[in-house]
């Protein structure tokens, strides 16, 4: 391990650095070289198996073993004539093989793109404010993010989101009991369909804009969910809200998720209102967002993903300020706790139920 003592730039250096590594992953990815690599091979036999240039090919892999994405196997003394093979590392073979379940390779490409052109916005956006069409808050609309909803953000959604929802509703039992389901800017709808697919007894209805609505419905069909669930196209700052059986307010939803909608909402107070009076009385409320820890080293995790955002104008709730924005709506029994299982950062998970009907026992205990 290397113990030198470092410069005091060399977070800096490192940073500029994180450009290459980037790029290294990117050009693997385009290259196919994680599929090539399923068998071990040297730098040389992919190299020719793909018609790249060897010794470029072996330093690349060099990197990406750097990155913990690939394993060298190593002889006693490795010398031209007995080069170094390379293998996949266990991530890379669950998540950037694409014939693998877990792949989220376009994904992750497409993230890194968006991320390349928000940052290359930054200067112009504290130089002249926010850069935006007139709707600023009008996001993740339109065919362009359907398109994106049917591919990379869908890919996403099933390799990894839907996991991690199934992990955090295993936290709670109470969700055993839940019949009615909304899941609120729900994308392409694997979450919804994956929650179906765990709780037999769940109907409900996925809700986002029209067109990614759309994509929604056509996995909810081909997944043969189609009895149980529905998508709802809409904005949620403006349509009503109904549950799977066309109930109206206080009669609907009992399980309500919500994963990365409250950043682009005009009016957070107003949304969760909604929301409040489209649920049933001691319903459950599983509201997911990234928020700013207090602290440098853990706001790093989050506020380089973020930062953009909150540049425009989108809410980024400092640590707790889900669960205060919760709680000032009128939720109660309020749990927090932490997920580093979602995409790009860590996120708080603010668990919240509706009080019951005014007059219950309970109701004034809450």
């Amino acid at each position: 391990m290397n113990t030198l003592p470092l410069h005091p730039l060399h977070g800096c250096w490192d940073l500029a650095a994180s450009a290459i590594r980037a790029e290294a992953l990117d050009t693997a990815l385009a290259l196919n070289l994680f599929d090539a690599l399923v068998e071990p091979m040297t730098a040389a036999e992919l190299a020719h198996s793909q018609g790249l240039h060897a010794a470029n090919t072996a330093h690349l892999l060099e990197l990406l073993w750097t990155l913990g994405l690939l394993q060298r196997e190593r002889t006693e003394q490795a010398t031209e004539q007995v080069p170094d093979r390379y293998a996949l590392a266990p991530v890379a073979r669950e998540c950037l093989v694409r014939n693998a379940p877990g792949f989220c390779g376009d994904a992750w490409r497409y993230r890194l793109t968006s991320l390349r052109g928000l940052a290359g916005r930054l200067r112009a956006h504290v130089e002249q404010g926010p850069q935006l069409p007139e709707n600023t808050f009008q996001s993740a609309t339109g065919a362009g993010w359907a398109a994106a909803a049917r591919a990379q953000i869908g890919q996403e959604q099933r390799a990894v989101s839907a996991a991690a929802a199934l992990d955090i509703m295993d936290r709670l039992p109470q969700v055993q009991q839940a019949r009615r389901l909304l899941d609120l800017g729900g994308g392409p709808g694997w979450i919804a369909i994956e929650l179906a697919r765990r709780f037999p007894g769940l109907r409900g209805v996925v809700f986002d804009w029209p067109e990614t609505a759309a994509v929604a419905q056509e996995n909810i069909e081909a997944s043969g969910l189609a009895e149980r669930l529905r998508a709802q196209g809409g904005d949620v700052a403006s349509d009503a809200l109904v549950d799977g059986e066309g109930k109206g307010a206080g009669e609907g939803f009992d399980l309500v998720w919500c994963s990365s909608v409250l950043h682009f909402v005009p009016d957070i107070a107003a949304v969760l209102a909604k929301v409040m009076a489209a649920m049933a009385p001691g319903g459950l409320f599983v509201c997911v967002h990234a928020e700013l820890p207090a602290t440098a080293e853990e706001a790093a995790q989050v506020m380089p993903f973020y930062l953009p955002m909150r540049m425009v104008g989108r809410h980024v709730l400092p640590e707790g300020g889900t669960a205060a924005a919760l709680a000032e709506a009128g939720f109660v029994e309020i749990l927090q706790f932490g997920s580093g299982r979602f995409p790009m950062s860590p996120v708080r998970v603010a668990v919240a139920r509706k009080p019951k009907a005014p007059g219950d026992p309970m109701a004034a205990h809450d």
